[in-house]
Protein backbone atom coordinates (compact mmCIF):
# COMPACT_ATOMS: atom_id res chain seq x y z
CA UNK A 1 0.00 0.00 0.00
CA UNK A 2 2.71 2.49 0.36
CA UNK A 3 4.70 1.65 -2.77
CA UNK A 4 1.42 2.96 -4.59
CA UNK A 5 1.00 5.93 -2.44
CA UNK A 6 4.73 6.78 -3.64
CA UNK A 7 3.76 6.33 -6.98
CA UNK A 8 0.58 7.76 -7.02
CA UNK A 9 2.45 10.93 -5.53
CA UNK A 10 5.31 11.19 -8.28
CA UNK A 11 2.56 10.79 -11.37
CA UNK A 12 0.94 13.89 -10.23
CA UNK A 13 4.00 15.71 -9.07
CA UNK A 14 5.35 14.73 -13.08
CA UNK A 15 1.54 15.64 -14.11
CA UNK A 16 1.83 19.69 -12.66
CA UNK A 17 4.83 19.70 -13.99
CA UNK A 18 4.43 19.28 -17.13
CA UNK A 19 1.48 21.66 -16.98
CA UNK A 20 3.74 24.68 -15.50
CA UNK A 21 5.88 23.57 -18.25
CA UNK A 22 3.18 24.71 -20.25
CA UNK A 23 2.12 28.06 -18.67
CA UNK A 24 6.15 28.73 -19.52
CA UNK A 25 5.70 29.11 -22.81
CA UNK A 26 7.94 32.36 -24.46
CA UNK A 27 5.73 35.24 -25.64
CA UNK A 28 6.31 36.24 -29.09
CA UNK A 29 6.18 39.55 -30.29
CA UNK A 30 4.74 39.48 -33.73
CA UNK A 31 4.19 43.35 -33.92
CA UNK A 32 5.31 44.84 -37.28
CA UNK A 33 8.98 46.46 -37.16
CA UNK A 34 8.76 50.43 -37.56
CA UNK A 35 11.20 51.46 -40.20
CA UNK A 36 13.54 54.10 -39.41
CA UNK A 37 16.49 55.93 -41.09
CA UNK A 38 19.75 56.04 -39.11
CA UNK A 39 22.96 58.11 -39.31
CA UNK A 40 26.81 57.86 -38.19
CA UNK A 41 28.18 60.45 -35.92
CA UNK A 42 30.71 62.20 -37.24
CA UNK A 43 33.15 64.05 -34.67
CA UNK A 44 34.26 67.72 -35.67
CA UNK A 45 37.37 68.49 -34.67
CA UNK A 46 36.19 72.58 -35.27
CA UNK A 47 33.09 74.16 -34.20
CA UNK A 48 31.60 76.05 -37.49
CA UNK A 49 31.03 78.99 -35.54
CA UNK A 50 31.22 80.74 -32.00
CA UNK A 51 27.55 80.52 -30.55
CA UNK A 52 26.30 82.17 -27.10
CA UNK A 53 23.03 83.15 -25.93
CA UNK A 54 21.80 86.69 -25.75
CA UNK A 55 18.68 88.41 -24.87
CA UNK A 56 16.47 91.05 -27.51
CA UNK A 57 15.97 94.51 -26.23
CA UNK A 58 14.32 97.84 -27.81
CA UNK A 59 17.20 100.48 -28.38
CA UNK A 60 15.09 102.96 -27.08
CA UNK A 61 13.62 101.90 -23.75
CA UNK A 62 13.54 104.14 -20.68
CA UNK A 63 12.49 103.06 -16.83
CA UNK A 64 10.51 106.44 -15.79
CA UNK A 65 11.52 107.31 -12.22
CA UNK A 66 10.79 110.09 -9.32
CA UNK A 67 13.11 112.28 -7.21
CA UNK A 68 10.41 113.22 -5.10
CA UNK A 69 8.22 111.25 -2.59
CA UNK A 70 4.43 111.66 -2.54
CA UNK A 71 1.03 110.30 -3.56
CA UNK A 72 0.37 109.26 -6.84
CA UNK A 73 -3.00 111.56 -7.86
CA UNK A 74 -3.49 109.60 -11.38
CA UNK A 75 -1.80 107.57 -13.91
CA UNK A 76 -3.14 108.51 -16.98
CA UNK A 77 -1.82 105.66 -19.18
CA UNK A 78 -2.29 101.99 -19.30
CA UNK A 79 0.10 99.06 -21.01
CA UNK A 80 0.18 98.80 -24.15
CA UNK A 81 -0.86 102.86 -24.66
CA UNK A 82 0.70 104.62 -27.50
CA UNK A 83 2.53 108.00 -26.43
CA UNK A 84 3.83 111.06 -27.63
CA UNK A 85 7.13 113.09 -26.57
CA UNK A 86 5.93 115.25 -23.74
CA UNK A 87 2.56 113.27 -23.02
CA UNK A 88 1.82 113.52 -19.25
CA UNK A 89 1.72 109.97 -17.63
CA UNK A 90 1.91 110.52 -14.20
CA UNK A 91 0.87 113.22 -11.77
CA UNK A 92 2.68 112.99 -8.00
CA UNK A 93 0.49 115.32 -5.15
CA UNK A 94 3.00 118.52 -4.69
CA UNK A 95 1.25 120.44 -2.30
CA UNK A 96 4.53 120.53 0.21
CA UNK A 97 5.83 121.93 -2.96
CA UNK A 98 4.00 124.39 -3.48
CA UNK A 99 4.04 125.40 -0.21
CA UNK A 100 7.81 125.91 -0.62
CA UNK A 101 7.21 127.73 -3.91
CA UNK A 102 4.86 130.16 -1.84
CA UNK A 103 7.95 130.81 0.47
CA UNK A 104 10.21 131.09 -2.19
CA UNK A 105 8.66 133.78 -3.52
CA UNK A 106 8.03 135.84 -0.03
CA UNK A 107 11.47 135.28 -0.15
CA UNK A 108 12.23 137.01 -3.13
CA UNK A 109 10.20 139.78 -2.82
CA UNK A 110 11.87 140.25 0.80
CA UNK A 111 15.18 140.35 -0.63
CA UNK A 112 14.62 142.60 -3.67
CA UNK A 113 13.21 145.26 -1.59
CA UNK A 114 16.22 144.73 0.69
CA UNK A 115 18.58 145.05 -2.73
CA UNK A 116 16.51 148.52 -3.63
CA UNK A 117 17.20 149.87 -0.26
CA UNK A 118 20.20 148.85 0.21
CA UNK A 119 21.07 150.25 -3.25
CA UNK A 120 19.63 153.35 -2.16
CA UNK A 121 22.21 153.53 0.32
CA UNK A 122 25.09 152.86 -1.36
CA UNK A 123 24.23 155.93 -4.11
CA UNK A 124 23.81 158.44 -1.34
CA UNK A 125 26.79 157.42 -0.07
CA UNK A 126 28.67 157.35 -3.07
CA UNK A 127 27.74 160.76 -3.55
CA UNK A 128 29.07 161.46 0.56
CA UNK A 129 32.03 159.87 -0.17
CA UNK A 130 32.72 161.96 -3.00
CA UNK A 131 32.19 165.49 -1.48
CA UNK A 132 33.95 164.31 1.50
CA UNK A 133 31.17 164.00 3.62
CA UNK A 134 31.66 160.37 4.50
CA UNK A 135 34.48 158.22 5.84
CA UNK A 136 36.00 155.05 3.71
CA UNK A 137 34.61 152.70 6.47
CA UNK A 138 31.30 153.88 6.20
CA UNK A 139 31.54 153.51 2.33
CA UNK A 140 32.77 150.31 2.44
CA UNK A 141 30.36 149.21 4.97
CA UNK A 142 27.39 150.80 2.78
CA UNK A 143 29.45 148.86 -0.37
CA UNK A 144 29.13 145.57 1.18
CA UNK A 145 25.88 145.66 2.52
CA UNK A 146 24.36 146.62 -1.06
CA UNK A 147 26.63 143.12 -2.55
CA UNK A 148 25.16 140.77 0.48
CA UNK A 149 21.53 142.27 -0.81
CA UNK A 150 22.29 141.65 -4.07
CA UNK A 151 23.79 138.23 -3.06
CA UNK A 152 20.46 137.22 -1.28
CA UNK A 153 18.37 138.02 -4.10
CA UNK A 154 20.74 135.52 -6.12
CA UNK A 155 20.30 132.88 -3.65
CA UNK A 156 16.62 133.38 -4.02
CA UNK A 157 16.01 133.35 -7.76
CA UNK A 158 18.28 130.09 -7.24
CA UNK A 159 16.07 128.66 -4.55
CA UNK A 160 13.04 129.42 -6.81
CA UNK A 161 14.79 127.59 -9.81
CA UNK A 162 15.27 124.17 -7.80
CA UNK A 163 11.63 123.92 -6.43
CA UNK A 164 10.52 124.55 -10.33
CA UNK A 165 12.75 121.67 -11.11
CA UNK A 166 11.29 119.10 -8.65
CA UNK A 167 7.69 120.02 -10.23
CA UNK A 168 9.03 118.43 -12.93
CA UNK A 169 9.34 115.28 -11.23
CA UNK A 170 5.53 115.49 -9.89
CA UNK A 171 4.41 115.44 -13.72
CA UNK A 172 6.01 112.57 -14.94
CA UNK A 173 5.98 112.96 -19.01
CA UNK A 174 7.48 110.51 -21.93
CA UNK A 175 10.85 111.49 -23.19
CA UNK A 176 10.36 110.25 -26.23
CA UNK A 177 7.18 108.90 -28.46
CA UNK A 178 7.02 105.03 -27.86
CA UNK A 179 4.84 102.22 -26.09
CA UNK A 180 4.17 102.14 -22.76
CA UNK A 181 5.54 98.49 -21.87
CA UNK A 182 4.94 98.02 -18.06
CA UNK A 183 2.92 100.17 -15.32
CA UNK A 184 3.86 99.84 -11.77
CA UNK A 185 1.82 102.11 -9.84
CA UNK A 186 -1.62 103.45 -9.45
CA UNK A 187 -3.67 106.58 -8.04
CA UNK A 188 -3.11 106.53 -4.31
CA UNK A 189 0.39 104.38 -4.38
CA UNK A 190 3.27 106.02 -2.36
CA UNK A 191 5.55 107.46 -4.83
CA UNK A 192 9.42 106.71 -4.06
CA UNK A 193 12.66 107.83 -5.52
CA UNK A 194 14.66 106.00 -7.61
CA UNK A 195 11.63 103.35 -7.96
CA UNK A 196 10.29 102.86 -11.59
CA UNK A 197 6.57 103.66 -12.26
CA UNK A 198 6.25 103.56 -16.29
CA UNK A 199 8.07 101.91 -18.68
CA UNK A 200 8.29 102.89 -22.36
CA UNK A 201 10.57 101.94 -25.05
CA UNK A 202 10.52 102.51 -29.23
CA UNK A 203 8.92 99.68 -31.16
CA UNK A 204 10.38 98.20 -34.49
CA UNK A 205 14.26 98.90 -33.48
CA UNK A 206 15.83 96.52 -31.48
CA UNK A 207 19.16 94.81 -30.38
CA UNK A 208 20.36 91.80 -29.16
CA UNK A 209 22.49 91.90 -25.52
CA UNK A 210 24.95 88.92 -25.52
CA UNK A 211 27.68 87.82 -22.78
CA UNK A 212 30.61 86.31 -24.69
CA UNK A 213 33.05 84.17 -22.45
CA UNK A 214 36.76 85.66 -22.12
CA UNK A 215 38.30 82.54 -23.62
CA UNK A 216 35.92 83.82 -26.98
CA UNK A 217 35.93 87.51 -26.55
CA UNK A 218 39.10 88.42 -28.54
CA UNK A 219 37.94 86.48 -31.52
CA UNK A 220 34.66 89.09 -31.78
CA UNK A 221 35.23 92.28 -34.16
CA UNK A 222 33.13 95.30 -34.10
CA UNK A 223 31.20 95.53 -37.44
CA UNK A 224 30.88 91.86 -38.51
CA UNK A 225 27.48 90.36 -39.05
CA UNK A 226 26.38 87.76 -37.49
CA UNK A 227 22.74 85.21 -37.24
CA UNK A 228 20.44 85.63 -34.42
CA UNK A 229 18.40 82.91 -33.58
CA UNK A 230 14.99 83.67 -32.06
CA UNK A 231 13.94 80.58 -29.80
CA UNK A 232 10.16 81.15 -29.64
CA UNK A 233 9.61 81.89 -33.55
CA UNK A 234 11.79 79.81 -35.25
CA UNK A 235 13.51 82.58 -37.01
CA UNK A 236 16.64 83.49 -37.93
CA UNK A 237 17.79 86.90 -38.35
CA UNK A 238 20.87 89.05 -39.41
CA UNK A 239 22.80 91.28 -37.04
CA UNK A 240 25.42 93.51 -36.50
CA UNK A 241 28.11 93.98 -33.70
CA UNK A 242 27.69 97.29 -32.86
CA UNK A 243 29.66 97.33 -29.17
CA UNK A 244 32.19 95.11 -27.93
CA UNK A 245 32.83 95.19 -24.06
CA UNK A 246 36.76 95.56 -23.17
CA UNK A 247 35.89 95.02 -19.18
CA UNK A 248 33.72 91.81 -17.65
CA UNK A 249 34.41 93.38 -13.90
CA UNK A 250 30.33 93.71 -13.26
CA UNK A 251 29.57 91.24 -15.38
CA UNK A 252 30.98 87.88 -13.72
CA UNK A 253 33.21 87.14 -15.88
CA UNK A 254 31.27 87.52 -19.24
CA UNK A 255 32.01 89.96 -21.88
CA UNK A 256 29.17 92.25 -23.32
CA UNK A 257 28.36 92.08 -26.85
CA UNK A 258 25.69 94.57 -28.38
CA UNK A 259 24.44 93.53 -31.61
CA UNK A 260 21.94 95.44 -33.78
CA UNK A 261 19.02 93.57 -35.37
CA UNK A 262 18.48 94.14 -39.09
CA UNK A 263 14.70 95.29 -40.05
CA UNK A 264 12.31 92.33 -40.31
CA UNK A 265 8.60 91.13 -40.59
CA UNK A 266 9.02 88.91 -38.19
CA UNK A 267 7.20 89.19 -34.72
CA UNK A 268 9.66 89.76 -32.21
CA UNK A 269 9.64 91.19 -29.00
CA UNK A 270 11.68 92.39 -26.11
CA UNK A 271 12.90 90.19 -24.00
CA UNK A 272 12.57 87.03 -26.20
CA UNK A 273 15.92 84.81 -25.59
CA UNK A 274 17.93 84.05 -28.71
CA UNK A 275 20.99 82.03 -29.64
CA UNK A 276 23.91 84.99 -31.61
CA UNK A 277 26.15 82.35 -33.78
CA UNK A 278 29.69 84.80 -35.09
CA UNK A 279 31.16 83.67 -38.01
CA UNK A 280 34.61 82.59 -36.21
CA UNK A 281 36.54 79.56 -37.15
CA UNK A 282 38.14 78.27 -34.23
CA UNK A 283 40.22 75.50 -33.34
CA UNK A 284 38.72 72.79 -31.18
CA UNK A 285 41.17 71.13 -27.92
CA UNK A 286 39.10 67.99 -28.82
CA UNK A 287 36.84 66.62 -31.40
CA UNK A 288 33.50 67.50 -30.81
CA UNK A 289 30.46 65.20 -31.28
CA UNK A 290 27.94 66.71 -33.42
CA UNK A 291 24.01 65.42 -34.04
CA UNK A 292 20.69 67.03 -35.48
CA UNK A 293 18.36 68.77 -33.17
CA UNK A 294 15.43 66.88 -34.67
CA UNK A 295 16.81 63.67 -33.50
CA UNK A 296 16.78 64.71 -29.99
CA UNK A 297 13.91 63.27 -27.76
CA UNK A 298 13.28 65.29 -24.52
CA UNK A 299 11.40 63.91 -21.40
CA UNK A 300 11.10 66.53 -19.26
CA UNK A 301 14.95 68.00 -17.87
CA UNK A 302 16.60 64.49 -19.61
CA UNK A 303 17.61 64.30 -23.54
CA UNK A 304 17.94 61.79 -25.18
CA UNK A 305 18.38 59.60 -29.12
CA UNK A 306 17.50 56.29 -29.66
CA UNK A 307 20.52 54.32 -31.41
CA UNK A 308 20.18 50.93 -32.62
CA UNK A 309 20.91 47.37 -31.13
CA UNK A 310 22.46 44.42 -32.38
CA UNK A 311 19.26 42.79 -32.31
CA UNK A 312 17.66 45.32 -34.55
CA UNK A 313 16.31 47.01 -31.88
CA UNK A 314 15.25 51.19 -30.59
CA UNK A 315 17.47 51.64 -27.50
CA UNK A 316 17.02 55.25 -25.67
CA UNK A 317 20.49 56.66 -24.43
CA UNK A 318 20.42 60.13 -22.24
CA UNK A 319 22.53 62.22 -23.47
CA UNK A 320 24.60 65.35 -21.84
CA UNK A 321 24.03 68.39 -24.43
CA UNK A 322 26.40 71.19 -24.90
CA UNK A 323 26.18 74.29 -27.14
CA UNK A 324 23.86 74.83 -29.73
CA UNK A 325 25.62 75.09 -33.60
CA UNK A 326 23.18 76.10 -36.07
CA UNK A 327 20.47 72.93 -36.20
CA UNK A 328 23.12 70.75 -34.89
CA UNK A 329 23.88 69.95 -31.02
CA UNK A 330 27.10 69.07 -29.27
CA UNK A 331 26.96 65.74 -27.19
CA UNK A 332 29.68 66.26 -24.49
CA UNK A 333 28.79 62.44 -23.04
CA UNK A 334 26.53 59.43 -23.43
CA UNK A 335 27.40 58.90 -27.39
CA UNK A 336 30.39 58.26 -29.00
CA UNK A 337 32.28 58.89 -32.35
CA UNK A 338 31.23 56.69 -35.10
CA UNK A 339 27.92 55.51 -33.25
CA UNK A 340 24.89 54.99 -35.02
CA UNK A 341 21.78 56.84 -34.15
CA UNK A 342 18.19 57.05 -35.19
CA UNK A 343 17.66 60.46 -37.23
CA UNK A 344 13.56 59.05 -37.99
CA UNK A 345 11.27 56.84 -37.96
CA UNK A 346 7.64 55.74 -39.67
CA UNK A 347 5.77 55.02 -36.23
CA UNK A 348 6.52 55.77 -32.54
CA UNK A 349 9.53 54.40 -31.20
CA UNK A 350 10.05 53.05 -27.75
CA UNK A 351 12.56 51.40 -25.62
CA UNK A 352 12.71 47.26 -27.05
CA UNK A 353 10.92 48.55 -30.60
CA UNK A 354 11.70 46.56 -33.23
CA UNK A 355 12.67 48.32 -35.89
CA UNK A 356 14.09 47.95 -40.09
CA UNK A 357 17.06 50.25 -41.08
CA UNK A 358 16.17 51.93 -44.43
Amino acid sequence: MKNIYTILTLSIALLVASCGSEDKKPIVDNSPAISVKTSQVAANGNSPFLSVSGKIQATNSADLSTRMMGYVNKVYVNVGDKVRKGQLLVSINNSDLQAKRAQVNAGITEANAALSNAQKDYNRFKNLFADNSASQKEMDDMTANYEMAKARVEAANQMKNEINAQFAYSNITAPFSGTVTSKNVEAGNMANPGVPLISIETPGNFEVMAMVPETEISAIKKGSTVDVMVKSINKTIKGKVKEVSTSAKNTGGQYLVKIDLDKTEANILSGMFTTVQFPVERKATSSMVLIPTEAIVTNGQLSGVYTVSQSNTAILRWLRLGRTFGDQVEVLSGLNADEAYIVSAEGKLFNGAKITIQ
